[in-house]
């Protein structure tokens, strides 16, 4: 059975699905050019090739930029059974396969400190797509779940390798706001509808 676990996006992110391609597709060309209307197909994609990788949530994230019109961006929440019982030895463990795929053409690896005190690792950089023929900006974090049951791994993925220092921060803070009990206990209020540049969006 798989753990529920609670995280907030900001400004500008859309929970979507495979069945959503088309509504975004129209979005995106009404919002940007063909250059985003370029990278809003390739993250669909990348989109359905996931579905059979314990994703458990997906959103796009579309903010204004000049001067392509549109950056756009694809998160993923993937929730995968631990290798190993110890929670630091199974994030550690999923860390490295991560920083060792051959995708990568340049990486960060660092730690970070969450307030659940939960091991938690960030590899970010740039990959390289065999016949995409261009890099796309990628930030994956690996944490545990308290339980010890599951590993966490947050992804988010940009062409717009312009704003890898944004979307950098952006994946720090939304892992910042994982929580694994109900953080607002009773009826859900209605969300604001809002939306943002880019460096407009960190929490």
């Amino acid at each position: 059975m798989m753990p529920t676990v609670w995280f907030r996006l900001p400004p500008g992110f859309y929970d979507i699905g495979p069945d959503d391609r088309a509504a975004l597709e129209a979005m995106g060309e009404a919002l940007g050019g063909p250059e985003a209307q370029l990278q809003l197909s390739q993250l669909m994609n990348g989109l359905d090739e996931l579905a059979d990788h314990h994703i458990v949530h997906t959103a796009i994230g579309l903010h204004p930029d000049e001067p392509v019109g549109v950056s756009t961006s694809l998160f993923s929440l993937t929730l995968r059974s631990a290798d190993h019982p110890s929670p630091r030895t199974a994030t550690a463990q999923a860390a490295v396969a991560i920083a060792r795929s051959g995708l990568w053409t340049r990486s960060t690896r660092r730690f970070l400190d969450l307030p659940s005190s939960l091991p938690c690792c960030l590899v970010a950089g740039n990959i390289s797509v065999p016949g995409l023929g261009h890099e796309l900006f990628q930030a994956r974090v690996v944490t545990a779940h308290p339980s010890g049951s599951h590993v966490l791994v947050l992804d988010l993925t940009s062409a717009a390798t312009h704003h890898a220092d944004a979307y950098t921060e952006i994946i720090e803070a939304v892992t910042h706001t994982l929580s694994f009990s109900d953080p607002s206990p009773g009826p859900a209020l209605p969300s604001e509808a809002r939306t943002s540049r880019i460096l407009e969006v960190l929490l």
